[in-house]
């Protein structure tokens, strides 16, 4: 496994804002979608893509477009979704599925409540969106899924990763061959015993749309 903790001014500003309790509802959502869409950039690194001739004005240019299958976006509910606008901007001809869990806060195992994705991913190439790698419980059944479907690539864009997290997911694919990375603002501290992130920036999916 791979693990990316992108070194930029932009995505340490942005960051420090969402961090920041002041922050707004309105205002964490838009540096949220504007840190991802900086974040697809390095975890699109290794999308797949094939040659491809155009007609310039003048005369035919060499260069590349996406490779078929396109590649699947999978945000995972609800959190997830406040994501999803960061990541088409760049991948604006991608697929997208949808992964509903929860973590059950008593055991802090994830649980899968809803799902949206093509039975056969064969082949495929798959982001999964969530904001916050903590133990890493749900990141790793939303992976696990993929590959049982068949995906043979899969990238995870977090806001914030805690080492707990990633550790937990090196263990539970250590038999896994596939590439697996791990893209993310920062690194944290370490888990509360709540299972926080600390410092974190609190619930993510609270920030983006309220306490419902």
């Amino acid at each position: 496994m791979q693990t990316l903790a992108v070194d930029h001014p932009l995505v340490a500003h942005k960051l420090t804002t969402l961090r920041d309790v002041r922050t707004d509802s309105p205002t964490f959502r838009r540096l949220a979608d504007e840190l991802v869409t900086l974040l697809a950039y390095e975890a699109t690194r290794d999308v797949r893509v094939a040659e491809a001739t155009v007609q310039t004005p003048l005369v035919p240019a060499e260069g590349v477009q996406l490779a078929s299958p396109k590649p699947l976006v999978v945000p995972i509910l609800r959190a997830g979704l406040g994501m999803l606008d960061g990541m088409t901007r760049l991948l604006p001809t991608a697929e997208v599925g949808f992964l509903g869990m929860i973590r059950d806060e008593g055991t802090l195992q994830a649980q899968t409540y809803a799902t949206r994705l093509p039975d056969d991913l064969s082949g495929r190439q798959c982001y999964v969106l969530d904001p916050m790698l903590a133990t890493g419980g749900t990141l790793a059944a939303a992976i696990r899924l993929l590959f049982d479907r068949g995906a043979d690539d899969v990238t995870a864009i977090c806001l914030l990763a805690a080492p707990e997290g990633l550790k937990y997911l090196e263990q539970a694919f250590a038999d896994i061959s596939a590439p697996i990375r791990v893209v993310t603002a920062a690194i944290d501290s370490h888990l509360n015993e709540q299972g926080f992130i600390m410092p974190g920036l609190g619930d993510a999916g609270d920030r983006l749309y309220g306490v419902v």
